[in-house]
């Protein structure tokens, strides 16, 4: 009979001796001596500003600072997300500038900084960051180069430095050295320089647009790219790169200086919004290549095509029939609109449609037919005298119906105006 009595005391003993080991919630909870500090001096560098209270739960007496801290994600006694500042529309966000102890969290997988009035460089040290997935830190007035050290997180999956004062050139490491990277927005800083002549990167989103950007684009770009944003620069040359992009669903080069051709491969309804506005390009507008079946080649709900301002020529392709909005406005285009357009508006799908300040012939419009209350239709300025096309007409097309004859006769080989 004693031996199941000291079997049952040895399973007592061993029960208290694990519950001994185990940690108890108090240890388990006690974030890192290391980042506790890194902590105290983010608080020493940043400040909220008045109206915002996002410091006000960093109690450094807290016993448990990963459950009470705001914007901090703990794992393991390690900080590992860290969100700086509430991102609340009604919260003016925090000043001050970022401490370069940030790299002493070593574990970070998260670094994000909402909108405020941040300011100083970012600090170079973030490219030790090895776990860092996320950098966000948007909306500020960071200052200085964007620091060559982030072409070293080999797992960076997002970068956004957007909304800020960063100038200098873009380390060519971005482009070509982060296996990971999926999107970089770079959108509204004052960067400069070129971009490098092949991005092997297999980034989907990247937005550069806002910038002082020179150069042309690069030769080649990654065949995962879905978004191209590199508007409002001084970039200039052919549209090359663009040739080979199956999943490229948004392009916006506009409001540079681009000339040449634009690609027959970009004219396909996959590549809904399409933003070429007001650069230097030439050449008629292209069929597709190679050319798509009926049911493949419509554009659909949504779309937007803009090939405004430009130097385009001849007569006007059926491709871009069905697209939704589309402004091909203040070009060089002439002859007959094709009936393709005209059925296109009368149905419906084409809401929206700028032919202003062309050398248009004609608007072949059916008979008993009227135009939908909902269509934007403008054909002032052209080389016919219009009956529709004039209430959906913006103010920047001017009060004049149509062209000088003078005008019309050279444009149209001769032909005199209808």
């Amino acid at each position: 009979m004693a031996k199941p009595q000291s079997h049952a005391f040895f399973l007592f003993l061993l029960l208290l001796l694990v519950d001994a080991c185990r940690p108890t919630q108090q240890n388990q909870n006690k974030i890192s001596f290391n980042d506790l500090a890194v902590l105290a001096d983010i608080k020493d560098s940043l400040t909220d500003i008045p109206g915002s209270n996002f410091f006000s739960t960093w109690d450094f007496t807290s016993p448990d600072p990963c459950s009470t801290f705001s914007g901090i994600t703990c794992s393991l006694n390690r900080v590992t997300i860290l969100t700086l500042g509430t991102g609340l529309s009604d919260t003016p966000g925090l000043a001050g500038f970022l401490s370069p102890s940030l790299s002493n969290l070593t574990e970070l997988t998260q670094l994000i900084l909402y909108p405020g009035i941040v300011t100083g460089p970012i600090p170079p040290q973030l490219g030790r960051l090895c776990n860092l997935r996320v950098l966000s830190l948007t909306n500020n007035r960071l200052k200085g180069p964007i620091p060559s050290s982030l072409s070293s997180l080999p797992n960076l999956h997002t970068l956004d430095l957007s909304y800020n004062q960063l100038t200098g050139s873009i380390p060519a490491g971005l482009f070509t050295e982060l296996e990971q990277l999926k999107v970089m927005i770079l959108t509204s800083n004052q960067l400069s320089g070129e971009l490098p002549r092949v991005v092997s990167a297999e980034i989907l989103h990247l937005d550069l647009k806002d910038n002082q950007l020179t150069g042309t684009l690069p030769l080649r770009l990654p065949s995962t790219i879905r978004y191209l944003s590199a508007s409002k620069n001084m970039m200039s040359g052919p549209l090359n790169g663009l040739q080979s992009l199956p999943e490229m669903e948004y392009l916006d080069l506009s409001m540079n200086q681009f000339s040449g051709p634009i690609p027959s491969s970009l004219m396909r309804p996959t590549l809904s919004s399409l933003f070429l506005q007001r650069n230097n390009l030439s050449g008629g507008v292209p069929s597709p290549s190679p050319p798509q079946s009926p049911s493949s080649s419509m554009y659909g709900e949504g779309s937007i095509v803009d090939l405004s301002h430009n130097f385009l020529t001849g007569e006007l392709s059926t491709v871009l029939a069905a697209v939704e909005t589309l402004f091909l406005n203040n070009n060089q285009l002439m002859g007959m609109v094709p009936e393709e357009y005209v059925k296109s508006v009368y149905g419906g799908s084409t809401k929206t449609l700028y032919l202003q300040h062309n050398y248009i012939t004609g608007f072949p419009l059916e008979a008993g037919m009227t135009l939908p209350d909902t269509l934007s239709l403008c054909l002032t300025y052209n080389c016919m005298v219009p009956s529709v096309g004039l209430m959906g007409c913006p103010a920047s097309a001017g009060g004049q119906l149509s062209r000088p004859q003078s005008q019309c006769v050279v444009f149209n080989h001769g032909r005199p105006m209808p």
